[in-house]
This record gives C-alpha cells, structure tokens and sequence, in this order.
C-alpha cells in the first residue's frame, strides 16, 4: 500500500534506539527524509547511516530537548535542509519508582523531559506547518495514561499530559490541515537487552525454557492481553506511519492504541 509520504520531510525525536528507530526506518522506508535525533552522537549515527545503507534519506540531530538550548539546536538541525512535515513526539524517560520512592525533583524532571521537550519541538516546528496548510503531530503515549498502577506514578502522569495536550492541539489546530494524535503502545520488545532481562527473570518466576514460553507467560504476569505477546517496535511504527500519511487526513485528536488488547473500551 502506498502511503503517500515520498518527499515528505520528519523529525522522530527519541530515533537513536528502540521504538524510534523502528519509527524513523520505516517512515524512510516510505520514502520520507527522516531527521534521527538522540543524545548521544554515535547511536544517532548509526540509525542515520543504516537507513542511508538501505537507500533512505537520513540526516542526523543531536541535544538534549530538556533544555530550551539543547530544542533550538536540535530544531536548527532538523530545519537545515528543509522544512518538518511530520514531528514525532517519541524521546522520553521511564523511571521505576513506586510513591515513596519518587521525589518531587523525580516528577518535575520527568514531566520536563516526557512533556515540556515535546511541547518545546512543537513551538519550534508546527507554526511553519500551520503556513503551508499540512503537518502532522505524533505523540508516542501509553496506556498508562489511562491506567495507572501503582508503580511509577509520575511517569504515567507524564503520559496522561502527552495525551491530553494532544487533544487540545488537535483543537488548536483546527481546519489548518496539520493533525495531532497520539499512538499507544503497550508492553513493547524494544530491544535484544530487554529480551534477555526477560529470560534471565524466567528463572525466577518459572516463565519456562524457550523464548515462546517465556514470552507468554511473562505477558501473562506483566501486560495481559488479547494476543497473549509483547509487541515489537515495528508494529508501532506502522502505527505512526499510517496517521502521518494523507490517508490520515480524516483522524485528529485520536488516540491509536497498538497494545494487544491490554487497555479496552466501549466507546
């Protein structure tokens, strides 16, 4: 299927690893020139280069989106060759901590860094969008943002925030052309690393022998869902590529949740 994307131009924050590697490969892979960004230098590079190996369009932007210098340097990057159709909300940090354990510092600065950094990228980088009449804004959320445990409390919050400012951008946004949603995920396997965590913790909670039982059951215990399984970085970036596509035009203000089953509504 053709999404339409060739020629398009995207910055995938969070792009050095993970889910916005996945992201930023595919949407090359569509024919969009992706902008990888990350904080550290050689990841980035690397991301950049392996889409370039396999005939994608890549440049590369490194800094810290907690800061407002480390946003304008990473804006003046992505902007240097051309202008941002798609921005892709996806860098972000996790902390386990229960409410004992995280202090008010540990909220502030995960706020900072799940929500101000997008809202920082968005100021730079929506209003020439909003000029030409087409963009589209992605945020990576989560189900905890609707349902949170106990765990973790000021990281679900954070994605509770990303949710609802995308709604309200969406609202902003208005017959200008330029849509906001957000994608879902839920217990996602990022990386070979978090594969052998899991198969290290099966010897403690009798998740079985092969990869197959481990994976099922440590679901079972963790993220219950429909399809009995993780779900792989891939998926979400399919996700994503679908909302920032024309085909898209019609879906504003949606949450696309890509999580198995694990978080479920009526209406």
């Amino acid at each position: 299927m053709d999404l339409r994307l060739a020629g398009k131009r995207a910055l995938v924050t969070g792009s050095s690893s993970g889910i916005g590697e996945a992201i930023a490969k595919l949407l090359a892979a569509e024919g969009v020139a992706v902008v990888v960004h990350g904080r550290n230098e050689s990841r980035t590079n690397a991301v950049a280069e392996a889409i370039r190996v396999g005939g994608g369009k890549a440049e590369v932007a490194t800094g810290d989106l907690a800061t407002d210098a480390g946003a304008d340097a990473v804006a003046a990057a992505a902007l240097a060759s051309g202008p941002i159709d798609i921005l892709v909300n996806n860098a972000g940090v996790i902390g386990y901590l229960s409410w004992t354990e995280a202090a008010v510092a540990d909220w502030a600065q995960t706020y900072n860094n799940n929500v101000i950094s997008g809202v920082r990228m968005i100021q730079r980088l929506v209003p020439p969008m909003r000029e030409r009449h087409w963009g589209r804004v992605i945020q990576i959320g989560g189900g905890l943002s609707q349902q949170p445990g106990a765990v973790m409390p000021h990281y679900s919050a954070s994605l509770a925030a990303r949710h609802n400012l995308a709604v309200s951008l969406a609202r902003e946004l208005k017959d200008t052309g330029v849509t906001s949603n957000v994608v879902a995920p839920g217990a996602i396997l990022a990386s070979e690393a978090a594969r052998a965590q899991f198969t290290h913790l099966a010897q403690a909670h009798g998740w079985g022998e092969t990869w197959e039982e481990i994976e099922r059951n440590a679901t079972q215990a963790m993220a219950p869902n429909d399809v009995g399984r993780l779900g792989r970085p891939e998926e979400i970036a399919a996700a994503v590529a679908y909302l920032a596509s024309p085909i898209a035009d019609y879906v504003s203000g949606a949450t696309l949740r890509v999580d198995g089953g694990t978080i479920r509504s009526v209406i």
